[in-house]
């Protein structure tokens, strides 16, 4: 009987091997694919992805980068206004949202489905507008997502938490908008050694302080803007290009 028992086990282990062995071969790939970036990279990984939550539903890993790469492949696409972004935006935002969202029931304890759940709604926001998002009851969500990750690793990701928090404060419409704490976040990123290099970073605290006023304000401003505006990405470089021509 003993015997019947190690064989059953044993047959058990053998199968199951290959399951095991298949996903995380996918995972694998799918790493390589995105860190590789471009659209089609992306759209690679999340095929291999999916493939691996079509055997594996619960695995938490698989779900949070597949949210991961629906946001990129979503902002990429915003980045490069290639046609039809804003509905490649809407769909890949509330995507990745459903992925996000599954990894932090599976993992409340763990940053990554928090943090990419609220880039998500951000890229659904660009393809839909922040009045439909807000209308959709996503602005507590976001928020909680976002200080969620916040309190867990708040350096995670090159101190993203802090960045989309500053983020989210500024671009929510009155009476909700609160540059106060916008600001804050902000000028905590702008304290850690990822600030330099991150010229997205730079549009995003230049606008802030532009739309704040002031002489001293507009003059950091004028400066943040002015590298901002040498992003090889052309969404931030026009943006920035455009804030400086109203600057005086």
């Amino acid at each position: 009987m003993r015997k019947v028992l190690s064989c059953g086990v044993i047959f058990f282990l053998v199968m199951l091997f290959p399951i095991g062995l298949m996903a995380a071969d996918n995972t694998a790939e799918a790493d390589k694919l995105f860190r590789l970036g471009g659209l089609e990279n992306y759209k690679q990984a999340i095929a291999l992805l999916e493939k691996e939550l079509a055997a594996n539903p619960d695995s938490y890993e698989a779900n949070w980068k597949c949210a991961r790469a629906y946001r990129e492949y979503g902002d990429e696409a915003k980045s490069k206004k290639i046609e039809g972004w804003k509905d490649i935006c809407a769909e890949y935002g509330k995507k990745g949202m459903q992925y996000a969202q599954k990894a932090f029931e599976l993992e409340p304890n763990r940053p990554d489905g928090h943090y990419y759940y609220g880039l998500n709604v951000g890229i659904y926001s660009d393809g839909v507008s922040i009045f439909t998002a807000l209308s959709e009851g996503l602005k507590d969500k976001t928020q909680t997502s976002f200080e969620k990750a916040y309190a867990i690793d708040k350096m995670y990701k090159e101190a993203g938490p802090m960045l989309s928090l500053g983020r989210f404060w500024a671009v929510l419409p009155w009476p909700m908008r609160d540059r106060d704490k916008s600001l804050q976040y902000y000028r905590e990123y702008q304290a850690t050694e990822y600030f330099a290099d991150n010229l997205e970073a730079h549009f995003y605290l230049g606008e802030l302080l532009y739309q704040i006023g002031g002489k001293e304000n507009k003059a950091e401003a004028k400066g943040l803007l002015e590298k901002a505006a040498q992003s090889e990405d052309p969404y931030f470089a026009d943006q920035a290009q455009e804030l400086l021509g109203k600057i005086k």
